[in-house]
């Protein structure tokens, strides 16, 4: 087993007298965490490969698209974040206000919010200002930013500040009979608890014997179970844990979105937490949880830019081909992947609905981009028949 320490010694546990259920705040030997080397090695060294391999791949991406990709990364980090607690943001807002801090504001920019301002805010301080150490100030001024005045004026909860005196407890069910699914540490040892946490969380940060991706892990369940605020708990965690990851590598952080993959599993996420949370300090069941999250969510940026590397070759051979701009149109639909890009190939009625176009008009320009050898007829015929992609060799 490996044990958690600061880098002068081991964590001071504060000792907590309760009636409730053993929490794992409650168990004697918190936060000396602990967990198994023989498991968390070899996923630790499959997460690092990966992200090696994302690191290479996106230096054969274009630089002149990096800020961009910054852009996109960042914005799909704070509106998955979000909807991971059930919020739709304004993302054209949120964008705007990305744009204008990364020096990608356009004369046509989107109304922003102070809203979509504070989230642009907290997500950049979190991933560019790596040296600045953790305090009570700063995370306080993340949930200023999280819940401006002006935006929540009716919400009755402390911003900037830590949560009241009543017990901050998860619950579902029924009002007469609710599940508690979790209960934080008590008010009256928050503050000591949380500088506790911040302490840690400098200090670590050069700690040779915890390996970084490992540090985001425990920093991401240290910090959600202190549950310091009265709302916005999950999304500064989130943040915290953007934070240590730009830590580790503050190149990768700007290629993958770490809250895409949570918000995917968000059911398995909320169970591994209160499993977790349940439990005494042997957390190897989190930390593989979080790194096979972390694995999937460096696979799917992978994919993403192998998919961009592909549409570049695809447009290399053909950029001669005498092609029209409907015919580039779907191609390059067909090309992007993902929702909307016709997975299972497309038929002559759907390219007539994007490219606009008549239905005699829609099939010889199929006919053409067959016989150039930009497309190929999958298996069926007649009203069925698809066409996808062809590839060049």
């Amino acid at each position: 087993m490996s044990r958690l320490s600061s880098l002068n010694g081991s964590v001071e546990p504060i000792t907590v007298n309760t009636n409730h259920p053993a929490w794992i705040w409650s168990h004697p030997q918190w936060p000396h965490f602990e967990w198994a080397d023989e498991v968390i090695l070899p996923l630790l060294q499959a997460v690092r490969l990966k992200q090696g391999v994302l690191l290479g791949k996106a230096g054969a991406v274009s630089r002149g698209a990096d800020p961009q990709m910054a852009l996109d990364t960042l914005l799909q980090n704070i509106i998955t974040s979000s909807a991971i607690e059930g919020e739709q943001l304004n993302v054209k807002s949120v964008r705007s206000s990305l744009a204008k801090r990364l020096g990608l504001a356009s004369d046509q920019a989107y109304p922003t919010s102070s809203r979509s301002e504070g989230l642009a805010e907290m997500m950049l301080d979190a991933v560019s200002n790596l040296d600045d150490p953790l305090s009570s100030d700063r995370l306080f001024q993340w949930h200023q930013w999280l819940f401006p005045e002006d935006a929540f004026s009716v919400l009755s909860i402390k911003v900037g500040e830590l949560r009241g005196c009543e017990p901050m407890q998860v619950v579902s069910g029924r009002i007469d009979r609710p599940k508690v699914h979790f209960e934080a540490p008590p008010r009256v040892v928050l503050e000591d608890e949380l500088q506790c946490f911040i302490g840690w969380f400098n200090q670590s940060r050069s700690d040779a014997r915890l390996d970084p991706l490992l540090r985001a892990g425990i920093c991401h369940l240290w910090l959600i179970t202190l549950h310091p605020f009265d709302d916005g708990n999950g999304r500064i965690t989130r943040a915290l844990t953007d934070m240590a990851l730009a830590q580790a590598d503050s190149e990768s952080i700007r290629l993958y979105v770490l809250s895409a993959e949570i918000l995917k599993q968000r059911k398995d996420y909320y169970q591994i937490l209160e499993q977790s949370q349940r439990s005494g300090v042997e957390i190897t069941a989190w930390l593989v949880w979080f790194l096979k999250i972390l694995d999937a969510t460096l696979q799917a940026s992978l994919d993403k830019i192998d998919c961009t590397l592909a549409k570049t070759r695809y447009w290399q051979h053909y950029h001669d081909a005498g092609l029209l701009p409907e015919q580039v149109k779907v191609l390059n639909r067909l090309l992007e992947g993902g929702e909307g890009s016709f997975e299972h190939g497309i038929s002559a009625s759907q390219y007539q609905s994007v490219a606009k176009v008549s239905k005699a008009t829609a099939t010889r320009h199929l006919s053409v981009l067959l016989a150039k050898g930009c497309i190929e007829k999958l298996p069926g015929g007649g009203r069925s028949t698809r066409y996808q992609i062809c590839y060049p060799v």
